[in-house]
């Protein structure tokens, strides 16, 4: 099945492995695409190579009679190895790509996604080819504990001089999201807030219809 263009893509969900607890990352995802994401990213940083293989297979099986993406997180070659769409990319991992050798590791994937946490990290990805840009952590997160919020204003500066479509991501939930949208987010990325909930599926369909009203 055709999958979502980056730039139809308005909720990104997560299948992560410090919020799944003892579920099946498959249901997990089918619960994500029944909740109307658009977009999932694998994250397993705790684990190793093998387990994030083994999830990555199993949620991408999960996706691949829907229009739903899989992202894998920061391993290029798990990516490749399970059939996903495409891979996310931290600062530190992207900028450790040689130039040169950039094109050639990302061959066979669709998608790039980058994290950035200012307006000049933002415009770098986006001259570097990124087909999206992560934003954040908007604000404090317990995903991303070592990073200081970057607050409202540099959404609004990305929304204005950036082209690339980002994605808002940190501590968002239903309560913050009016403020996040009017500073000129249009997609989010949401993990905490949908994992952690007891619906999985209709935590997702709250943010989905937020963001569409």
């Amino acid at each position: 099945m055709q999958k979502h263009a980056i730039t139809d893509c308005r909720l990104y969900g997560f299948i992560d492995t410090t919020y799944l607890a003892k579920r099946d990352p498959a249901e997990v995802a089918r619960q994500l695409i029944a909740g109307g994401v658009d977009i999932i990213q694998v994250r397993a940083k705790k684990e190793k190579c093998s387990k994030l293989v083994e999830i990555g297979l199993a949620v991408v099986r999960a996706a691949q009679e829907t229009s739903v993406p899989v992202i894998i997180n920061d391993d290029i070659e798990a990516a490749c190895g399970t059939g996903a769409d495409g891979v996310h990319l931290g600062q530190e991992d992207w900028a450790a790509i040689p130039r040169a050798e950039r094109h050639q590791r990302l061959m066979g994937l669709d998608i790039l996604g980058i994290s950035t946490h200012s307006l000049v990290q933002a415009m770098e990805a986006e001259r570097d080819g990124a087909n999206y840009i992560g934003v954040g952590p908007i604000h404090a997160t317990g995903t991303k504990p070592e990073h200081t919020p970057v607050g409202l204003g540099l959404v609004h500066q990305v929304a204005t001089r950036v082209h690339t479509p980002f994605f808002a991501i940190g501590g968002i939930k239903l309560e913050n999201l009016d403020e996040l949208l009017a500073a000129g987010a249009s997609r989010i990325a949401v993990v905490s807030a949908i994992l952690n909930a007891k619906d999985v599926a209709a935590a997702a369909k709250a943010f989905k219809e937020k963001l569409a009203a």
